[in-house]
């Protein structure tokens, strides 16, 4: 493959390119991984900066109609927009339906906008693996926001907020208890907490869920990066597309008070320096890919299931094994 060649298609906003390029930073082979760190290295420098916005929710909530609504809205305020949609993989077989671009009929057809769906296999958070690569090469191909829709499975989605400047969470009304309704954990990250459906029948319950959010808001601890009023809970309706002009305006105050006073860019390193430690885990986490390791730890996992040794003797004995080697 032809890295230099690559790059420039990338840079060239090619969408060809783009992903052909996204699914280089997904493979897990070797080689490939190798290119991918090599056409990234090569990305790094180009100075552009997208507006990175994590979108969460749980499913039936209408985070799909969200995004095309409120990309279409982008698109036609000549922004262009990527959207990268991670679909829940099968325990079973693998495999995922990836329909995010069905969902998404008007958007993907929008020259203005590329969407992107990935199975998240077996990574944890509702994001995919190399998620936060696929971002940096819409960044470099000269998107202005990048939108990252999560699997969808509610509490524990809190991975995408170490990729992403603004952090969404999309509530349907009438969900039951609404304070239980997601845990404190992820709205403890949200930036933004979006009430959809506020539309028809559900607009007053709409309206009910959006207070007692707004409320539960309040009692939370302040967060530095937050200015007064801030996280705050809105209505839209993606099905009539309101309240989405007043959601982006919320987003453009919030970053650009984030960019005076230090905070964006304060977070995007932070963000760096985490994803280089996950970098490293997952490299120790490869070691015991390896066959002696297979082997050790069969010979081991022996041991313990006939009684001989305890699972954390075991344990020290096989990294013990591992770090010779």
């Amino acid at each position: 493959m032809d890295i230099a060649q690559l790059e420039a298609g990338i840079v060239k906003g090619d969408r060809r390119a783009l992903s052909r390029g996204i699914t280089l930073v997904e493979s897990s082979r070797a080689d490939h991984r190798a290119a991918a760190s090599q056409l990234l290295e090569r990305l790094k420098g180009n100075g552009r900066q997208a507006l990175r916005i994590g979108l969460s929710g749980t499913p039936g909530v209408g985070k799909s109609t969200f995004i095309e609504g409120f990309g279409t809205m982008l698109t036609q305020m000549d922004q262009r927009v990527a959207v990268l949609a991670v679909d829940p993989s099968s325990t079973r077989s693998g495999g995922s339906i990836l329909g995010d671009k069905t969902r998404m009929e008007l958007l993907s057809r929008n020259p203005a906008a590329f969407i992107r769906p990935s199975p998240s296999q077996t990574h944890l958070g509702g994001v995919a693996r190399r998620t936060r690569e696929a971002v940096a090469l819409c960044e470099a191909a000269g998107f202005d926001a990048v939108l990252i829709e999560t699997v969808g499975v509610g509490q524990s989605e809190t991975v995408v907020a170490e990729m992403s400047d603004l952090f969404l969470l999309l509530l349907a009304p009438a969900g039951g208890d609404e304070l239980q309704g997601v845990k404190r954990g992820i709205m403890e990250i949200a930036d933004i907490i979006l009430v959809n459906k506020a539309d028809g029948d559900l607009k007053a319950a709409a309206t009910r869920t959006c207070a007692d959010y707004a409320g539960a808001l309040r009692l939370l601890r302040k967060r530095p990066q937050d200015p007064e009023g801030f996280p705050k809970a809105l209505m839209v309706s993606a099905l009539e597309e309101t309240g989405l002009k007043t959601a982006w305006d919320e987003m453009c105050a919030l970053i650009d008070w984030r960019r005076t006073h230090g905070h964006f860019d304060g977070r995007r390193a932070a963000q760096a320096e985490y994803w280089f430690g996950e970098e490293v885990r997952r490299a120790l986490l490869a070691q015991l890919d390896t066959g002696p390791a297979r082997a050790a730890m069969k010979r081991l996992g022996a041991q313990v299931a006939a009684g001989e040794m305890i699972p954390n003797v075991a344990a020290e004995a096989l990294l013990r094994e591992i770090g010779k080697g």
